[in-house]
């Protein structure tokens, strides 16, 4: 098997044993305690699909099970969370704040993300001028924000005849003119898969370009107009025992695994390389699939999944092609900062996979190594993106939240073990190299939240009270921990709030740690040896989709507005409401709660802010409240089909 040249290398560092210490401890690369390193991850490409496929069939053939390949819907692999974030160049940038584009005279909100200037795909979008939603299974709706009027819908998954393709859509992203519409396409199993919609705005709504690749949406990431769409597949591979008319043609499991492993020797290369499809304005159709040489391969991998990296520049005349680049690898968390982007891959869900063989207890599970591997893009302008790095990590990552990019090096955190670790890694050579970690935080307990700023971190462990810790990461190679807050409840999302102070979103919790209800916290950090809260709301029996979903997010420090969308299951006819909150220096206190119109269990889902005027969000209108004093100026019913 012929390799070209080494295309990266990556140090594998080994899952990290337990220390004695009760509380955080720091320690260099070096340390007695430091994960020792593992044979180099190198990936390589290969000369010809004939070699390609040589890999691809020996990988698959030891991962195959007498049931054929184990996998997992992407859809339930990725918490595609995000939240607000720093830029380089200020280390405490709010995302979500006023933002101003030519023609827009008024401030507006954008996307809470994690990063400034990275953008998120989302429900909702607006430039200030309009806001741009997608309701039901893709229904497209664009409403004059002044006006306060419908200007536009349009149903993705038309045929442009007047019928309906079998698609959905729930995300989208926003350029000048043009939104890129991401969704899912099950037309056919032959054209089935990941779909990107590009949808003029310029006058009534309308398709300029689609384009369908094999697979699932992991996630997706913006810089300027130029989007960048990560997307996991599966090799395409019939085999014999998943056919039940065959099934009983073969006599046992190790019949099975022969005839299955069999199916893989003869599967041609195109089986794992992902197909696409793209069609124009005009409805012409072109067709193809990754090319043999823009897939890479690790030395080591299952051969069970690949992860493309697609690019779409939204100012461009057309969609285009997408130019994509492939690793055999799997993947469930995007992280971006613009110029760098990282794929996380932690195989947690396989620890449910049932063993392959009959014979063993019927709870049997593969043991899984608890550790996350890495794979670092480097994405200039709108040129393909190349890879770089990639390395791997002891433990799980909680969301993309647990990794953030600074001077250069990655940060992330993870739970290993029940103990958590911040690791600071370096890119050297082809390898993200460890070059300090903090640990032994939580110790019994899991991270619950995890929020970067500049050289300082912020980690939540918790199981019956919630530690919040406070890490200096100035010094690469000697992160440590400087400060502890211990109170009951827990911080599910961090937002840095300006002016050293932190806004956490979480449940209270007594002393067992039994959940009560909503709570917001405001923290100071000032002093990073000795963090307090300052102030905390609390709602008892409710929760917040921005618990989980930082998407649900809005602060606005302009005025200090704070809008969390809540359900209680003390008031389940307030189903549809927004907690409207105002956030002082050294307080926090309720404004009001904002209604719709609507049927029980319809949930308010976003909220944003444009000129004087906040709207918020739900799957059937959206409403228009004044900022100040939240009464009401119109509500716009949505369709959803």
């Amino acid at each position: 098997m012929k390799r070209a040249a080494v295309t990266l290398g990556a140090v594998l560092l080994l899952l990290a044993g337990c220390t004695a210490s009760r509380g955080p401890s720091s320690s260099t690369a070096a340390s007695a305690d430091a994960p020792a390193p593992a044979p180099a991850l190198r990936l390589v490409a290969y000369d010809s699909c004939a070699d390609l496929v040589a890999g691809l069939r020996k990988a698959t053939q030891e991962a195959v099970t007498p049931w054929g390949l184990a996998g997992m819907p992407g859809d339930m692999r990725a918490l595609n969370a995000a939240g607000d974030a720093r830029a380089a160049s200020a280390p405490e940038a709010m995302p979500g704040a006023a933002k101003a584009q030519a023609g827009a005279d008024q401030a507006y909100s954008g996307t809470n993300t994690h990063e400034a200037n990275v953008d998120e795909p989302d429900m909702v979008k607006t430039d200030g001028k309009r806001i741009v939603t997608l309701t039901g299974a893709g229904v497209l709706t664009v409403v004059d924000a002044a006006a306060r009027k419908v200007t536009g819908t349009l149903r993705i998954g038309s045929d442009g005849n007047g019928g309906k393709r079998a698609a959905s859509a729930s995300q989208l992203l926003l350029s000048g003119d043009r939104a890129l519409v991401l969704g899912y396409d099950y037309t056919d199993p032959e054209h089935s898969g990941a779909e990107f919609t590009l949808v003029d705005l310029a006058g009534p709504p309308k398709v300029v370009g689609t384009f369908n690749i094999g697979g699932s949406l992991v996630d997706a990431r913006q810089v300027g107009s130029v989007a960048r769409i990560v997307v996991r597949s599966s090799p395409r591979i019939d085999f014999p025992a998943q056919n039940f008319s065959d099934q009983s043609k073969i006599a046992d499991d190790d019949a099975r695994l022969a005839a299955n492993r069999a199916t893989v020797a003869g599967a041609p290369v195109e089986s794992w390389l992902p197909q696409w499809a793209a069609v124009d304005a005009t409805g012409k159709r072109t067709e193809g699939r990754v090319d043999c040489g823009a897939v890479s391969l690790p030395d080591s991998y299952s051969g069970t999944s690949m992860l493309t990296i697609t690019t779409f520049d939204l100012a461009a005349p057309a969609l285009g092609l997408g130019d994509p680049v492939t690793i055999a690898a799997d993947g469930g968390i995007v992280y971006a900062n613009g110029p760098s982007l990282y794929v996380a891959n932690d195989q947690r869900w396989r620890t449910y996979m049932p063993m392959a063989k009959r014979g063993v207890a019927a709870d049997a599970v593969v043991a899984v190594p608890q550790r996350t591997q890495l794979f670092k893009f480097t994405v200039a302008g709108a040129a393909r993106p190349r890879y770089v790095a990639a390395g791997e990590v002891p433990g799980w990552l909680l969301n993309q939240y647990s990794m953030s990019e600074w001077d250069g090096r990655l940060r992330v955190a993870t739970t290993a073990n029940d103990a958590s670790t911040v690791y600071v890694l370096e890119q050297r050579g082809g390898a993200l190299a460890e070059s300090g970690h903090v640990g032994g935080l939580g110790k019994g307990e899991r991270i619950y939240s995890v929020r970067f700023v500049g050289t300082a971190g912020y980690v939540v462990t918790f199981r019956q009270t919630d530690p919040l810790y406070t890490l200096d990461l100035s010094d690469p190679a000697a992160p440590r921990a400087v400060g502890e807050l211990k109170i009951t409840g827990y911080s599910a999302y961090l937002h840095p709030a300006g002016d050293g102070r932190l806004i956490g979103v979480g449940q209270e919790a007594n002393e067992k740690g039994r959940v009560q209800g909503l709570q917001v916290s405001l923290f100071d950090v000032h002093n990073m040896a000795a963090p307090a809260r300052l102030a905390q709301f609390q709602v008892p029996g409710a929760t917040s989709a921005a618990e989980f979903d930082p998407h649900a997010f809005l602060y606005w420090p302009a005025t200090g507005l704070l809008v969390l969308p809540q359900t209680s299951r003390n008031q389940p006819d307030s189903a549809a409401s927004a907690l409207v909150l105002s956030v002082s220096d050294k307080a926090i206190a309720k404004t009001g709660v904002i209604t719709h119109p609507t049927a029980r269990y319809v949930m308010i889902e976003r909220s944003l802010v444009i000129g004087g005027t906040l709207w918020t969000l739900s799957q059937t209108g959206l409403q228009a409240n004044d900022m100040a004093t939240l009464a009401q100026q119109a509500w716009l019913s949505l369709p959803s089909a």
